[in-house]
């Protein structure tokens, strides 16, 4: 008798654990979905805007020209839609780059996080990065989700803390991964216009949240600015 019940408690947690793995795997599973559907739509959005925006950009430098040509006062206006279109062509290439980075499999992940750094320290912004805890393999999600969260985190100190010295921690955990960048400037670092907050930090916030994990972005006590995420992070066998 007891060796009977000693061997359906056996078998109840072996169902238990089959149960738990199963969730587990949809979950991954879903959230993997809808990565590639978020990923898919932004390729088809951004390739369609990179073309009109350039024809704009086109237009607009042509009208400038001609204006020049017949000695006339060019329209500040115009002016002004000529430098906004040459940025936000800039802009969507770069997010186009990493678009199909990521489609391609570039293998962005921590791996590569010393090169990022030395790119942005190439770049002008000084920047140190640690990382501790017992490292390990992490699911390609994560791997991927912390390393596009660290490197906009460093494109928006670049673009809007001022001069500014950042700094990226990675802490491996037992079954999450951290991952923080601070930076001293004196800009939010946001990527915050006046219309509302930049889709760069909308982004990450999107990314994260995909993953079941969680981001506080905000200014810090004694000045400057930080992002600060953890991701579920169990280890790959």
């Amino acid at each position: 008798m007891v060796v009977t019940f000693r061997i359906w408690q056996l078998h109840l947690r072996e169902v238990e654990q089959r149960a738990d793995e199963a969730e587990r795997t949809r979950d991954e599973t879903a959230r993997r979905r809808a990565m590639e559907e978020r990923l898919r739509i932004a390729r088809e959005l951004h390739d369609s805007l990179t073309h009109s925006i350039s024809v704009i950009q086109v237009q607009a430098g042509v009208a400038v020209h001609l204006a020049r040509k017949r000695g006339e006062e060019i329209p500040p206006a115009l002016l002004a839609i000529q430098e906004a279109g040459a940025d936000a062509v800039r802009e969507l290439r770069a997010t186009l780059g990493v678009l199909r980075a990521d489609e391609d499999g570039d293998g962005s992940g921590l791996g590569q996080l010393d090169r990022l750094v030395a790119r942005a320290q190439a770049a002008g912004l000084p920047v140190t990065a640690t990382v501790t805890g017992p490292q390990r393999p992490l699911p390609p999600e994560v791997d991927q989700a912390a390393y596009r969260i660290v490197q906009e985190a460093l494109t928006n100190v670049s673009r809007h803390a001022g001069p500014a010295r950042a700094t990226v921690h990675v802490h491996f955990g037992p079954g999450s991964l951290s991952v923080q960048v601070d930076n001293d400037g004196t800009g939010t670092a946001t990527g915050a216009r006046s219309s509302g907050p930049g889709l760069g930090l909308v982004g990450m916030r999107e990314r994260v949240s995909a993953l079941g994990g969680w981001l506080q972005a905000g200014p810090r006590d004694h000045g400057g600015f930080q992002v600060r995420a953890e991701l579920p992070a169990r280890a790959q066998l």
